[in-house]
């Protein structure tokens, strides 16, 4: 699935299997070598795009911007200082790791968080994501709506007010649009992932397509399977080649095992779900003709008789006239003498 297929769908089932973003960011620490195995690893686990981050500390954050990130984990204290760490990739590094997408056949994506990003990185996406954290940053989401791309939009922090303003930029552009629950609480604890907000986005915004963006530990990737089943239709989280590396997005972020596992639930859990079509299915005839009930002789039965409802009872298996037409077999004659327990066939009784 390609993420322009999805935004082209007219029509969803309640609960499909998500596209599937691995973000990266910026763990590839600034060695070409390590983002190019992210991409091959994003691939191996299942992922249909792999994302970066694309950013300048100095248009980014100011110099004395606080963390909002476990210090624990992290001990930068201040944002400008950590972007300064990672921000060495830009326009010919993001086309090298675009053509390496290309060839190991995953989707490449990059967030940019400045007007210079946003413009080169034009030429090599077909959707543009934008950050939670610029979701009140109205020159900069109309600039990049003026790509006319396709646009995810997380919503981590915001007030419901606040996302009906965004939205609000992006429609006067017509773009189409796709917005993430997203909880900006890193890591986020279970009790703070609040996934029922995937179902309040749904009912707030018929129009858009709904999805996931995780920072909870990844664990069994259960808060990413529920949230598939609320109905996300794009599932994004975090990404790393090794969760145990020091740093504000490795400890909480998935790895190629962890994406592995995520597919594989999928696989189980659509195994069950099936068909939304109401119906029976081909392996429950036996029990359509077996288990359920035909109108018997509830006594003996003499030709001519008038059968009464005193007459029938009902048993298994359906062999015979369905209890459902009880009423059309009431008033009829017996053609022949019937014996007790007999399981009722029309060509028993007159027309």
């Amino acid at each position: 699935m390609k993420i322009l297929d999805l935004f082209a769908k007219k029509d969803f089932a309640p609960v499909e299997r998500p596209y599937i973003i691995a973000e990266a960011g910026v763990n590839h620490e600034g060695s070409m070598e390590i983002a190019k195995r992210l991409v091959t690893e994003a691939k191996e686990g299942g992922a249909h795009a792999i994302k970066f981050q694309t950013y300048k500390a100095e248009t980014i954050a100011s110099k004395d911007s606080p963390a909002y990130w476990d210090t624990t984990k992290e001990p930068t204290k201040s944002q400008f200082e950590l972007f300064t760490k990672h921000d060495k990739f830009w326009k010919k590094e993001m086309e090298e790791l675009k053509t390496y997408c290309d060839q190991v056949g995953i989707e490449f994506m990059s967030t940019p968080f400045d007007i210079e990003s946003s413009n080169f990185l034009n030429d090599l996406m077909d959707v543009y994501k934008i950050s939670s954290s610029d979701l009140t940053n109205k020159p900069f989401i109309q600039h990049i709506c003026q790509f006319n791309k396709p646009i995810i939009l997380s919503t981590g922090a915001s007030h419901h007010h606040e996302i009906i303003e965004a939205v609000s930029w992006i429609n006067e552009y017509k773009n189409p649009l796709a917005l993430l629950h997203c909880v900006l609480n890193y890591p986020t604890p279970d009790e703070n992932a609040n996934l029922g907000m995937i179902s309040s986005l749904a009912k707030a915004f018929p129009n858009n397509i709904i999805g996931y963006s995780d920072h909870t530990l990844p664990k069994d990737m259960r808060s990413c399977e529920i949230a598939t089943l609320l109905g996300s239709k794009i599932i994004e989280k975090h990404f790393t080649h090794d969760k145990t590396l020091p740093g504000n997005d490795h400890y909480h972020a998935m790895d190629k095992k962890d994406l592995k596992l995520f597919n594989n639930n999928l696989d189980r859990v659509f195994s069950l779900l099936g068909d939304f079509d109401l119906t029976a299915l081909n392996e429950e005839e036996p029990a359509r003709r077996n288990a359920r009930r035909s109108l018997v002789a509830s006594k003996n039965i003499q030709a001519g008789q008038m059968i009464t409802a005193e007459d029938l009872t009902f048993k298994r298996p359906a062999h015979g006239i369905s209890p459902k037409f009880i009423d059309d077999l009431i008033g009829k004659k017996a053609l022949i003498d019937i014996q007790e327990d007999t399981v009722l066939q029309w060509n028993l009784f007159s027309a």
